[in-house]
């Protein structure tokens, strides 16, 4: 008989962290073992409580979740950590592998393959979102010369066996300039069916530009989009 993933969430967004707890709940290999709004509750049922994956939310009301990462691996060495967060920045990014996380997923598009990627992560991996795996391989590839037993080289070199296509270091192809519109359209919070009256087009035509968006910026969302367009200097 399989045993089930011991699973713990920490997500201040009511709605986020029933979606993520109905994903756990409707998977038979994975079982929901506790799911706290703040810092606090999570660290101390933590500390009486053997769990096998966190899930944490770097954006806490409480305190960083950073400092739920590490106090985790202090307190539960054996748990793997993954961040669900929509922070994509370096810095974010760098910090969460630093204080132990395995794994980095960014919310938007996060909870169609979220038991896969626990599976995965519990199975020794590192799941992260591509926008992510690629941001890591930059930064080690700019840091190639550094000596390779760094906690930052030494992760973002498993990101390039596990997370990384290797076609993604390769300059993406230019927007056009009304997929540009539409990505800064977008990029402020715009629903395609607004952002098709602003350009006088239907909604279908406006996902039709996303579409061309992704592929040629090779993400699968758009906070993925938005963070590359915004890493390339294309958006500010």
């Amino acid at each position: 008989m399989t045993v089930e993933t011991q699973v713990a969430l920490v997500e201040d967004d009511t709605g986020m962290r029933e979606r993520i707890a109905r994903v756990v709940d409707a998977d038979p290999s994975l079982s929901l073992a506790y799911s706290a709004s703040n810092a606090a509750d999570i660290l101390g049922w933590l500390a009486d409580n053997p769990v096998d994956v966190l899930l944490v939310d770097l954006g806490l009301p409480d305190r960083p979740g950073l400092q739920v990462i590490s106090q985790c691996r202090n307190m539960q060495p054996a748990c793997a950590v993954m961040v669900l967060s929509i922070f994509g920045d370096e810095a974010n990014m760098v910090q969460a592998f630093e204080a132990g996380a395995s794994g980095y997923l960014l919310k938007d598009g996060t909870e169609a393959d979220l038991a896969t990627h626990i599976r995965h992560l519990r199975a020794g991996g590192s799941p992260m979102s591509p926008v992510i795996a690629r941001k890591l391989l930059r930064r080690w590839q700019a840091h190639s010369g550094a000596a390779l037993g760094q906690p930052v080289a030494a992760t973002a070199a498993a990101a390039v066996v596990t997370a990384v296509k290797p076609s993604s270091a390769v300059a993406p192809e230019r927007l056009s300039p009304r997929e540009f519109e539409v990505l800064d359209l977008v990029s402020r919070g715009f629903t395609y069916v607004e952002v098709g009256v602003q350009m006088g087009v239907s909604a279908s035509t406006v996902q039709t530009h996303i579409r061309n968006i992704y592929g040629k910026l090779d993400v699968h969302n758009k906070s993925e989009a938005v963070f590359e367009a915004r890493n390339l200097g294309w958006l500010p």
